[in-house]
């Protein structure tokens, strides 16, 4: 593939340095770069509100060639104001495109880049937020004509015609061997209301890229979990097998070591083309750098082992919005979540969110996959989006806005034979959830809360035709799934094991199992996270082994046919497991 086995690792290089920087200062980066990793391929980039000239693009390119390194262009759709104009009501100069001249501008730069490059990839500033006078007239002309409201449906339609007319027709024109890459970003609970159109727009072009950055979670403005590193890009990958260019991050606003290297391990788990680091500037002298750069063969080893990722299907269809980043949180407490936009008919699990409610068909596609035998997932925010469209032919339980709060859980055991014996945790802090209402014997709650003289279910169990159908009661705050004691987590995790393996242990921790009888455990560098013994059962395993070059475990026991093992976690360590099946008799 490249420099490593199993990715070609990739930089982008912004416009502003591409126009003033010189030959010199350019080797001396190259060089810094070369200390610690291997660098594949660079994404130089003309424009990005200011054009660099011909000579400048090429001068980097033949140094970078000269390098052994691939190049590729880079476009950045971001403005400044035209001279002598107000400014217009939008965010990071993003373009108006109902500015003629600035839609001329892009026109403009797109025949520069596709004359210079064969292939290029636009960065994730292309989307509109204008609310000037002339974008509120169109957008209302547009409501009007299409009996709609909103932002939504006039933006996703502007950004098509856009992508269309004002970026591939005029690239393709200069260049007709011109490959051009949309890349996407992490926000994509957001996309709909800012033009975003992965619908229409992966029609037009010729693969798509995946934001991965997750950086601080806590003092930035998106506030994303760090799984969404690995749950994007398996919904880009499910989108359009195959034409999922890579995974991209950046150095900004990770104000821990860990948590900049925590993007790529993610990132790199999901088995991408490209391990996209952005961006060349802001990898000079930069102690993320070595440390990244030390992990790149490591992670490689790991992937030469892994196969593809599977896990339970959060469905989150096309232009959904709805509990953002919800499957992303369960997904750092060990439940393994893939995503797609289409409903993932054919899968042994299934989790849908309020999200997945978008689709006016949901119910009648969740009951056809239920009698296919299936297990679902669905969370209260599911339910709550569905009641009275036809939910309740599915389950008893009714939501009518009440909360709870509590610290203290009663359990239910799995238990193939007889009355399951219950346990009684407590949780360092209290959470708060929905009341999910429910007919006692038509629906089971198979964990509760604790609340005084009564219990509340947390998560509930209905059976339906041939399948199963789960319900989880999310906590008002997502985060508060960490404070979830070990045994709730565990048995959430036990009713949904992928492969055969579930984790048994705490919050903060990852499980990525793999088709090939292999898994990944990573506990997160995050607060109240320890150096820690876990305990990982796996149906029919007779041992596992850590692996490139560890030695077999033994399992402590094995019952009905599943083995459990202890491993050691370690926040900051990603270690791949294989599976050692007992031989068919």
């Amino acid at each position: 593939m490249g420099n490593y086995r199993n990715f070609k690792l990739v930089t982008y290089f912004v416009a502003h340095a591409a126009a003033h920087i010189r030959k010199e200062e350019l080797e001396n980066q190259i060089a810094f770069l070369e200390k610690y990793m291997r660098l594949d391929k660079v994404y130089l980039e003309p424009w990005r509100g200011e054009l660099a000239s011909h000579e400048q693009i090429e001068m980097i390119r033949d140094v970078f060639h000269a390098h052994g390194v691939e190049v590729a262009g880079g476009l950045t759709t971001v403005i400044p104001t035209p001279e002598g104009e107000d400014p217009k009501p939008r965010m990071f100069d993003t373009f108006c495109y109902n500015h003629p001249g600035m839609r001329a501008t892009l026109r403009e730069v797109s025949t520069f880049i596709g004359k210079h490059f064969d292939e290029f990839i636009i960065d994730d500033f292309f989307f509109t937020d204008c609310t000037c006078p002339a974008c509120v007239r169109e957008r209302d002309l547009y409501n009007q004509k299409h009996h709609t409201t909103g932002w939504e449906a006039y933006r996703l339609d502007l950004m098509k015609r856009v992508s269309s007319e004002d970026v591939i027709g005029p690239a393709k024109a200069a260049n007709p061997r011109c490959r051009i890459t949309i890349k996407y970003p992490n926000w994509a609970e957001s996309y709909q209301e800012t033009g975003y159109n992965p619908a229409a727009q992966r029609q037009l072009f010729d693969r798509i890229y995946t934001g991965t950055e997750t950086r601080d979670p806590v003092t930035t403005d998106q506030h994303l979990p760090r799984y969404l590193s690995f749950s994007l890009m398996t919904y880009f990958e499910s989108m359009w097998p195959g034409h999922n260019g890579g995974g991209w991050f950046d150095t900004f606003d990770a104000h821990v070591t860990d948590h900049y290297l925590e993007q790529a391990y993610l990132t790199a788990f999901s088995k991408p083309q490209e391990i996209m680091m952005f961006c060349f500037q802001s990898l000079q002298d930069n102690m993320f750098t070595p440390a990244l750069g030390f992990q790149l063969d490591k992670l490689d080893a790991v992937l030469d082992l892994a196969g593809s990722p599977v896990g339970i299907s959060c469905y989150l269809p096309d232009n959904c919005q709805g509990e953002d980043n919800i499957q992303d949180f369960l997904g750092m407490n060990g439940l393994p979540i893939v995503c797609t936009p289409y409903f993932p008919q054919g899968a042994k699990q299934i989790l849908l969110t309020r999200s997945s409610a978008c689709d006016p068909d949901v119910l009648k596609k969740l009951d056809k996959y239920l009698h296919g035998g299936g297990t679902a997932l669905a969370t209260t925010g599911f339910w709550e989006a569905l009641q009275g469209k036809g939910m309740e032919n599915l389950t008893s339980i009714r939501l009518r806005g009440r909360r709870v709060t509590g610290s203290a859980y009663r359990v239910e055991e799995l238990s193939k034979a007889g009355w399951p014996a219950c346990t009684f945790p407590s949780g360092a802090h209290p959470v708060s959830i929905p009341v999910a209402e429910f007919r006692n014997n038509a629906t089971w709650a198979v964990v509760k809360l604790l609340h005084g003289e009564e219990s509340y279910g947390l998560l509930l169990r209905d059976d339906y035709a041939r399948g199963h159908l789960w319900t989880l009661a999310v906590p008002d705050a997502f985060p508060d799934v960490y404070q979830l004691p070990s045994p709730v987590l565990s048995r959430i995790r036990q009713s949904f094991p992928v492969q055969g393996v579930w984790l048994e242990g705490g919050p903060r921790i990852s499980l990525f199992v793999y088709d090939n009888d292999t898994f990944i455990v990573y506990p997160y560098v995050m607060d109240g996270v320890q150096r820690q013994v876990i305990r990982v059962h796996v149906e029919g395993a007779e041992a596992i082994r850590p692996t490139p070059g560890g030695k077999e475990i033994e399992p402590l026991y094995t019952r009905d046919g599943e083995s459990v093992f202890e491993i050691p976690a370690l926040p900051g360590k990603f270690t791949l497991y294989q599976i050692i099946r007992t031989p068919s008799r």
